[in-house]
């Protein structure tokens, strides 16, 4: 009996033993899972820190007061390379702006991937329609992140870097800020009108602004006699009569004591009444019509192609992507060398024409046009200058905020009709962007790509073939052959 007891309490404290084991190594997992989840350590070892986001971006993404939905419509499509690079750059980012959020329970980052095509129905109830975008929702509020956008260009056509954080970190500033910034659209003078569905109305533009966070309104000069406190922007576009005098000056003194902003689209064959505005900002508009003879530079039916573009955030996507704007009728718009340069405002031309364009002052003589040397400008003629105060006026050792002045040589750009073009909707939103200080970039460095290229001759490729089908798995049955071998013996 007492060798049969023995042999149970041996099974028995065996069996407990196995169990203490069993229930120390789920203690352990559990322990260390637990740690893990709430105390982890990461380490990006890459090079250029692509599993990382910036310093900058942390401190925006703990300081969310709001939750940020981000809603991706790439799809990892074979056949178009661009698009599948793109979405591979953004799983990788869209992790990282999950996993930066995750401790704020508030204002946490949710993101989806989303083939419009596919799941057309929830596609549809968020309001999204274009495929290739990075949608970025707080609330009311949303931003579009085009492909454009995620991209430096080298040489108008190679990728040179990934910007897409900067891009998107902006867009997640822009849509939680409590202040939407306010566009008002001056009327009274036969202006495009922002509810006009027709080709010569501009609802798609205003679609397009409030669809990147921006609120509109419009503004009589006339009746309400001053511009509102809370203006970021003011637009006159395609205006058909002419300011009254105390108009012009509200907006003189909207810019340059309150450093407003203002765009200007000046069609041709109308008198604006904006002159001495115009002269204080260093720009003049002519009263001409551009005629472009060369092929290269106006379409079949006789529109201006704008292909020249100054190096600027306005034009940059234009230039990298080779992107042209299409316009009807235009005027000369350039900087005016009578105006006072003390003032300290730079003024730069950034879309001009063909070297074969002229500006015809007889345009309203019903004779066919011919340029008239000495009498009609000829050469690369501007179609959009800027004008941006760089320090304050009288030379005041003080930094603050200076205006800035957009003017283009039409409203034809912005139509219904026209602004589907993609290169015209491109400058006019870069544009506003410009004057209402969105182009600022923030100082998060973009993310260079890294190419690798495997050349191998025909030669060399057969011997690549032979040794990974022959000699590696060769190799390993030798060797296995040789253990058992060893073994049996």
């Amino acid at each position: 009996m007492k060798h049969v007891d023995s042999f149970r309490t041996a099974r028995w404290i065996r069996l407990i033993n196995l169990l203490l084991q069993a229930v120390l190594f789920l203690t352990l997992f559990g322990g260390l899972n637990y740690l893990a989840l709430n105390n982890s350590w990461r380490f990006d070892l890459t090079k250029s820190r692509r599993h990382s986001l910036s310093a900058e971006t942390e401190s925006y993404l703990k300081r969310l007061e709001q939750p940020v939905r981000i809603v991706v419509t790439f799809t990892d499509d074979a056949e178009n390379h661009e698009v599948a690079q793109a979405f591979r750059d953004l799983t990788g980012l869209m992790r990282e702006y999950s996993y930066s959020s995750r401790n704020n329970a508030t204002a946490q980052i949710t993101v989806t991937f989303l083939d419009v095509y596919q799941r057309r129905k929830e596609a549809e109830e968020l309001g999204i329609e274009q495929p290739n975008a990075v949608v970025v929702i707080s609330g009311e509020r949303r931003r579009t992140v085009t492909i454009e956008e995620l991209y430096r260009i080298k040489n108008k056509v190679t990728r040179e870097a990934f910007r897409g954080e900067s891009a998107l970190t902006a867009a997640i500033l822009d849509v939680t800020s409590t202040e939407r910034k306010k566009i008002y659209f001056v009327q009274g003078h036969g202006e495009l009108q922002p509810d006009d569905v027709s080709e010569r109305g501009i609802s798609v533009l205003r679609d397009a602004l409030r669809q990147r966070n921006f609120d509109l309104a419009a503004l009589d000069l006339a009746q309400l006699r001053r511009v509102p406190e809370d203006a970021a922007l003011v637009m006159v576009i395609g205006q058909q009569g002419r300011f009254q005098r105390f108009e012009e000056e509200l907006l003189r003194d909207y810019l340059q004591t309150r450093a407003g902003r203002v765009v200007l689209m000046l069609d041709p064959m109308r008198q604006h009444g904006l002159d001495m505005l115009l002269f204080d900002w260093g720009v003049i508009a002519y009263d001409n019509l551009i005629y472009e003879p060369a092929s290269d530079y106006s379409s079949e039916t006789g529109e201006l192609l704008l292909r020249n573009f100054l190096r600027h955030p306005i034009t940059e996507t234009l230039i990298n992507n080779q992107l042209p704007v299409l316009v009807g009728s235009a005027r000369v718009i350039s900087a005016d060398p009578g105006a006072p340069i003390e003032d300290g405002i730079s003024v730069q031309t950034l879309v001009v024409t063909g070297s074969s364009a002229w500006g015809e002052t007889n345009y309203r003589m019903r004779i066919p046009p011919q340029y008239t040397p000495g009498q009609d400008l000829r050469g690369q003629l501007g179609v959009l200058v800027i004008a941006e105060r760089t320090k304050p006026a009288n030379n005041l050792p003080l930094s603050v905020r200076g205006g800035r002045l957009a003017v283009f040589g039409t409203s034809d750009l912005a139509t219904n009709n026209r602004i589907i073009n993609v290169g015209n909707l491109n400058l006019f939103l870069s544009t506003v962007n410009w004057t209402t200080d969105r182009d600022t970039q923030l100082n998060i460095p973009a993310r260079p790509i890294e190419r690798f290229q495997l050349t191998l001759s025909q030669e060399e490729l057969s011997r690549l073939r032979l040794g990974l089908l022959l000699i590696v798995p060769g190799t390993a049955a030798l060797l296995g052959l040789l253990v058992y071998w060893t073994r049996r013996n």
